[in-house]
């Protein structure tokens, strides 16, 4: 089933139920959503299929009317008429099958008559008219039961908007006659597909096998006992199955990948130390939902050649750079994984090493789709996750980014005027115009310049070597000079600032 899906054909179905406390509003943009998560897949959307419901169908997620209609449009069948919808499924069904056979044989034994041909050809005892409709029942419940023309078929898969059971997955798949991808398992594939970095890739196969599991064993009972393996005196023995083999090399294979990310946290912990040490702790981290634009800020505050694709999950692993032009303190921005609607909870507690950058930052610049209908849902999923990790607590600035695709431009300054008077703080832009992002990194550098302290330094004339070392640590606001040496009046870190003064002091505030 998590075969890679780049050898099938790219015809999607997006399916869901609404259950009774989802608004309208909320399942179209969650189907939407799934819709993108496609994309990003290489699917092509083909149609989709809704059903509202008090529940979700315990044997296969939809109701059993809704299940045909997605077989026969899977199948590329005509409407209700076909054999297979007539098919009798109980007793008293076949008997009604069969009256109505016996009807269409006297109907046609009188037109028989009155034509003057022989009817005798036709059956004409009750005993052949059943079985000939058993005969026509078991020859229309193989064709049911068949599995669709991969040629004529309209769909290849079905990307259901929920995460469903591994039974409900392949009796869906089984009476629909398609592949079946659950949302986990779109997310999951997206994942695999886009992860790069050692640590990222491992994370990602932790969930995909954790995953895998329960689904091997719903596949072992469909299959039934002919995988156990022979064992014992005589090889009579009840043996290890198949299903179990495969389980016990899944365990195998999680705890070896677990003690791989252990080796590599220990050395991230030691990389994000020396960084420290070199640069304090001016760290700005991106975070947001998913497709937001925070690669596109990225790559404008940092000069950063970060991706940038207009596909869900295009960023997968954190890429740290110097806010650019470089201030005092010098700032390093991270970009973080996005965040999504019911992400597994496997990713959120694999990537937590990855989302760290978020919860080392001394300030969040917490991203929002600004042209999306349902940025509520974006800031509400994000702080989820955020307080997941333990991150709810870090100072963060609310950027409500792409204002420029919410139309005319009297259509933006109306959304951003309601934006700022319900985010108070808020900042709206949008990261391809040059004096938006100028306007953000006067905010970025200001946050940080709260904190910092100032002197005045005398510097003599047979000092002049540790201009280098001033320059490179501290912001040089003025600077003056007599026949004995220059003044400088810096701005730094407190740290940095004291430890100049010490040696060069003259004044300081």
């Amino acid at each position: 089933m998590m075969q890679e899906l780049r050898e099938k054909p790219k015809r999607a179905l997006v399916v869901a139920v609404q259950l009774p406390h989802v608004s309208d509003v909320e399942f179209d943009a969650s189907l939407t959503e799934l819709r993108e998560l496609a994309k990003t897949l290489g699917f092509e959307v083909v149609g989709s299929f809704a059903q509202k419901r008090a529940r979700f169908d315990t044997t296969a997620y939809f109701g059993a009317g809704k299940r045909q209609e997605m077989r026969r449009f899977v199948r590329n069948e005509s409407e209700p008429g076909h054999v297979q919808d007539t098919l009798p499924g109980s007793e008293e069904a076949l008997r009604d099958h069969v009256s109505e056979m016996d009807a269409r044989r006297h109907d046609a034994d009188s037109d028989d008559a009155d034509a003057g041909e022989p009817g005798s050809k036709r059956p004409t005892d009750g005993r052949a008219v059943v079985k000939m409709a058993k005969r026509e029942a078991a020859q229309a419940k193989e064709a049911a039961e068949a599995p669709a023309d991969p040629v004529s078929r309209r769909a290849d898969v079905i990307l259901v908007d929920h995460e469903i059971s591994p039974m409900q997955a392949r009796n869906l798949e089984k009476e629909v006659g398609c592949d079946v991808m659950d949302r986990t398992m779109v997310i999951l594939e997206i994942f695999h597909r886009h992860a790069r970095s050692r640590a990222a890739r491992a994370q990602v196969e932790i969930v995909r096998l954790g995953y895998m599991a329960p689904r091997l064993r719903e596949a072992a009972k469909a299959a039934g006992p002919q995988g156990r393996q022979r064992s014992g005196v005589g090889g009579r023995g009840g043996g290890e199955g198949q299903g179990e083999l495969e389980r016990r090399k899944i365990r195998d294979r999680i705890a070896e990948l677990q003690k791989e990310l252990d080796a590599m946290d220990v050395e991230r912990t030691t990389q994000r130390a020396r960084r420290q040490e070199r640069q304090g702790l001016a760290r700005v981290a991106l975070v947001g939902y998913t497709n937001a634009g925070k690669s596109t800020l990225m790559r404008a505050l940092t000069g950063s050649e970060a991706l940038v694709a207009d596909k869900l999950f295009a960023t997968l692993d954190t890429t740290v750079r110097a806010l650019h032009p470089e201030s005092v303190p010098r700032v390093l921005v991270s970009d973080t994984v996005g965040f999504i609607k019911n992400l597994p909870h496997g990713l959120v507690a694999s990537f937590k090493s990855t989302l760290e950058e978020a919860l080392e930052a001394s300030l969040l610049l917490h991203v929002v789709d600004a042209s999306d209908a349902g940025l509520g849902r974006q800031l509400a999923v994000t702080e989820k996750v955020l307080e997941e990790i333990g991150a709810k607590e870090v100072p963060r600035i609310v950027v409500f980014n792409k204002i420029d695709r919410v139309g005319d431009a009297a259509a933006q300054a109306a959304r951003e005027a309601a934006l700022r008077a319900q985010y108070p703080g808020c900042q709206v832009m949008s990261a391809r115009r040059e004096g938006d992002i100028a306007m953000l990194h006067e905010v970025i550098v200001s946050f940080f310049r709260k904190d910092l302290a100032e002197a005045e330094l005398f510097l003599p004339w047979s000092a002049q070597k540790m201009r280098g070392e001033i320059f490179a640590n501290c912001e040089v606001l003025e600077e003056r000079a007599d026949g004995e040496g220059s003044y400088l009046r810096i701005r730094g870190e407190p740290e940095t600032v004291k430890h100049l003064s010490g040696q060069f002091g003259r004044a300081q505030t």
